[in-house]
C-alpha cells in the first residue's frame, strides 16, 4: 500500500493507493473507498534480481585446503602465480637458484606499472614457466619452488 498526499485548488488530500489490478486501482481518499478505472493497463516494474556465483580466487587451487603451517613443520613444494594478467619484464632467478622468503623473483608489467613477484617460501627453483617478453594472465603458475 503507498500513501500519497496532495494540494488540489488549496484542498488537501491523503490518498492510499490498496490495491491494482490490471487496469482497475483501489484507492482511499480522506477515507473515503474509491474504484478507479485506467484507460490501459498498468505494467508493474520489476527490478531485476542480481544472481552473483560464488567468488573463489583464481590464485587457489583448493578453497579447503589449509593456508598456513606451523613454522617449524616442513614445507612442501610451492608455486607462485601471477596475482593479475601482464608481461615479464625479468625474470631474476633461474632453475637451480636458492631463495629465501621475501626473495625478488619477477618483475611483471601490469596496466603500465611495475608489480615485483616476491617468494613467498624459501627453497630451490625448480622451475620458472615464463621468460622475459612473455605475457601472463591472473593465475598462471610462473615459478615453482620445492
Amino acid at each position: 500500500m503507498k500513501k500519497y498526499s496532495f494540494k488540489i485548488n488549496g484542498n488537501e488530500y491523503d490518498v492510499a493507493v490498496k490495491n491494482v489490478d490490471d487496469n482497475v486501482a483501489d484507492v482511499e481518499v480522506n477515507g473515503t473507498k474509491y474504484s478507479v478505472e485506467f484507460d490501459r493497463a498498468i505494467e508493474s516494474t520489476k527490478t531485476p534480481k542480481l544472481i552473483r556465483e560464488q567468488v573463489v580466487p583464481s590464485t587457489d587451487i583448493t578453497p579447503s585446503q589449509q593456508k598456513t603451517s606451523s613454522p617449524s613443520a616442513p614445507k612442501g613444494a610451492g608455486f607462485v602465480k601471477s596475482p593479475l594478467p601482464g608481461t615479464i619484464l625479468n625474470v631474476h632467478v633461474t632453475v637451480g637458484d636458492i631463495v629465501r622468503s621475501g626473495d625478488k623473483l619477477i618483475t611483471l608489467e601490469a596496466m603500465k606499472m611495475e608489480n615485483v613477484i616476491n617468494s613467498d617460501k624459501s627453497g630451490k627453483v625448480v622451475s620458472v614457466n615464463f621468460k622475459k617478453g612473455d605475457s601472463v594472465m591472473e593465475g598462471d603458475i610462473l615459478i615453482e619452488i620445492g
